[in-house]
């Protein structure tokens, strides 16, 4: 209220608050009646704007080579993602669950790959010495020739060819973060042959 006007008395001020108060003091009252506490949940549809932080050395990797990887993410689910260079990503959208969505595929880009963890990965690419497998989105390792299978392999494309899913584990992350994998790790340990023997060296045993 203007109190630069001449005439307002301090009881005119008094009256005035007083019915200001009573005025509040109601419209709460309908306020609560209706509506005793805050709902826990939205509603499935209402525009929300999900906040998430992740280390700015991850900025890197969730917006992708030529921000490919962020606009996979924001095509697959339709919302909306600002990031910054400190790592602080804000996820708009009206749908929960194109927001939940998002959220863990950003979560598992940047989650630190654990050695001696198993990964559910994608042969991405295919090379005479081993194949590369995306463990995560924009993530991937090299699982050798050699650790391909128990047995000695002379052709990688005779063991998993591109687009197959296989389970990997990880051997070792470098200093420049290549990754080391291994499917052979994972694949039961094939029996040796047993000798045959013939009957003569079988009654020279005896």
């Amino acid at each position: 209220m203007d109190i630069k006007i001449g005439g307002i008395t301090t009881e005119v001020m008094k009256t005035a608050l007083e019915q200001a108060k009573a005025g509040r003091l109601h419209i709460l009252e309908k306020m609560v009646s209706a509506l005793s506490a805050p709902r826990e949940d939205l509603s499935t549809y209402a525009p929300r704007i999900i906040t998430m932080q992740v280390k700015p050395e991850k900025v890197r990797e969730v917006i992708g080579q030529g921000g490919k990887v962020i606009r996979g993410i924001i095509e697959e689910t339709g919302v909306k993602i600002n990031i910054d260079d400190l790592g602080v990503i804000h996820i708009a959208s009206a749908d929960e669950e194109a927001s939940k969505k998002a959220v863990d595929m950003i979560s598992s880009i940047v989650e630190e790959v654990e050695v001696g963890k198993v990964y559910l990965g994608k042969v991405v690419r295919i090379m005479d010495f081993g194949a590369f497998v995306e463990i995560r989105k924009g993530t991937d390792g090299l699982v050798h020739i050699s650790q391909l299978a128990n047995h000695r392999v002379k052709n990688v494309r005779d063991e998993v060819k591109e687009g197959d899913e296989i389970k990997v584990k990880v051997l070792e992350v470098d200093r420049q973060g290549k990754i080391r994998l291994s499917r052979k790790e994972l694949l039961p340990k094939e029996e040796k042959p047993q000798t045959k023997v013939s009957h003569e060296e079988a009654g020279k045993a005896e």
